[in-house]
């Protein structure tokens, strides 16, 4: 029985507190990951949509969410989003025209600077 002073829960309320909070952060990650991409241009169906302000937002709410993060996910979890944030940090090197001294790129005050590794030839 229901007291009327309390209602039930909505559903949604129900359904996000079965969801581990591991995935709700791996799911904003994703979702922070795949706009950024979209606005640095590697977006398949539009390759010519590059907002490099909107990417650099981002991509510093993401390396927030990751750094914070990151200590109670494992690095099993951990990892995979490190290294998707540590790819558009490079493509946003890569995209822009002005570049930023190291350590000031998107998210570089909370992972360090973001280097393109040597290409083996």
């Amino acid at each position: 029985m229901t007291d009327a002073a309390s209602p039930a829960p909505e559903p949604t309320s129900r359904d996000i507190a079965e969801v581990p909070a591991i995935e709700m952060v791996s799911t904003a990650a994703l979702h922070l990951m795949s706009s950024a991409a979209v606005n640095l241009g590697l977006a398949e169906d539009l390759p010519d949509h590059v907002d490099l302000d909107e990417a650099r937002t981002l991509i510093e709410a993401l390396a927030g969410l990751v750094t914070a993060a990151a200590p109670r996910m494992g690095h099993h979890h951990a990892a995979p989003l490190r290294d998707g944030l540590r790819t558009l940090q490079l493509a946003f090197r890569e995209a822009s025209e002005v570049e930023d001294a190291p350590g000031e790129g998107p998210g570089e005050k909370l992972t360090g600077p973001v280097y393109a590794r040597p290409s083996r030839s």
